[in-house]
């Protein structure tokens, strides 16, 4: 079996350097908030070029905490709007929801998957308070419309980077692109750590302040507590492991692309949809390779008979989930679609390329 992603073989190329890495901080005998964190912070900053990097427990929590602190901040109010783009993963609306905030759902576009730029402005009211940006699959999202909105009705831009770690857009990284930016290190992520683990990227320096209270019970001094806060940190281990691979997360995102274009290059099933070339920009660091296929559940189980493990990523668009029953009336066509026909294919920077071939030549050979 091809598997989608193989995790034990991505961890064992940093062997053995990652567990002696691991072992250095078990016996250091120091677990959070030590210096393997702050190098790491450091360094991330450094690798998105912003001023902050605050690491947290995980993603969801990254986009929590942004949106949390500026409501301590004054910034948004609860019940003001942020608009974010009906097919994200789960965790860009449960962040807004959290913080009793109002989701503004916009469709995509078929071409890129990412948000529309064009239909955001007859969604801004005047409790319109930002938009969030989800660099879907690995690809970026912002886009000029976009950024001249921003500035036309002074709207917070919080990138949603969980999926695309080493994006471009023009000559700045993704999450340093908006007001502040929320990141997954989840394992499986192109920043991959052991666990669960993410970080917030921002210039501002309050806000970088206040999320670091916030994430640690309100704290800024021990046992003195400002804020109502959360307890979600970046720990010393996840750190390290993060700090080896951020070395090589750019020769990992150049291999992508090479796979990515050679399924682009080399899948000729007519009735396959491959993303669409002239809509994606050299930038794209290729998280998923995403198809579509109107039936899409019969190919993944002609793939699975050959061997060839392939995910979806997702099945079911935010508001058709039990969770925000209150939107199940909505008609969010292009979404539904996506969700209906996408079908993620294997993609990592230690796939061999056999492999490749082969999952190519079997779509090649499928027959409706």
């Amino acid at each position: 079996m091809i598997k989608f992603l193989d995790l034990q073989k991505i961890n064992f190329t940093y062997q053995p350097e990652l567990s002696l890495a691991i072992n250095r901080v078990v016996s250091s005998g120091w677990y959070l908030l030590g210096e393997e964190v702050k190098a790491f912070e450091q360094e991330y900053a450094n690798y998105i070029g912003t001023k902050h990097c605050i690491g947290v427990a995980n993603g969801l929590d990254a986009l929590r905490l942004i949106l949390r602190a500026y409501i301590e901040l004054g910034t948004i109010q609860e019940g003001d709007e942020i608009i974010v783009p009906a097919n994200t993963y789960i965790a860009s609306i449960l962040a807004i929801t959290d913080n009793k905030l109002k989701v503004v759902l916009v469709e995509p576009t078929i071409e890129t998957y990412n948000l529309d730029p064009l239909l955001i402005e007859e969604k801004i009211t005047e409790r319109t308070k930002a938009i969030m940006l989800v660099h879907l699959y690995g690809q970026n999202a912002m886009h000029p419309e976009i950024e001249k909105l921003s500035v036309k009705y002074n709207l917070k831009i919080i990138e949603d980077n969980a999926q695309a770690q080493g994006c471009y857009y023009n000559e700045r990284r993704t999450g340093s692109l908006g007001d502040a930016a929320g990141h997954s290190f989840y394992p499986g992520k192109n920043l991959g750590a052991l666990g669960d683990a993410g970080a917030i990227t921002t210039d501002d320096d309050k806000l970088a302040d206040v999320i670091k209270a916030v994430s640690n019970y309100g704290s800024r001094k021990k046992y003195e507590n400002e804020y109502k806060g959360l307890n979600s940190r970046l720990d010393e281990i996840q750190a390290t492991v993060l700090k080896i691979k951020l070395k090589n997360l750019d020769a990992e995102n150049k291999r992508r692309r090479e796979i990515a274009n050679y399924y682009l290059e080399n899948i000729k099933q007519s009735e396959i949809v491959l993303p669409n070339s002239s809509s994606i920009p050299v930038s794209h660091v290729w998280h998923l390779f995403v198809v579509r296929y109107r039936e899409r559940d019969k190919l993944q189980k002609y793939l699975n008979e050959k061997g060839i493990q392939t995910l979806i990523h997702y099945p079911i668009p935010p508001h058709k989930q039990m969770a925000y029953k209150e939107w199940s009336g909505l008609s969010l066509p292009v979404t539904e679609q996506i969700h209906r026909e996408v079908l993620s294919l294997p993609i990592s920077p230690v796939i061999d390329q056999s492999e490749i071939e082969f999952i190519t030549h079997q779509l090649n050979n499928y027959n409706a």
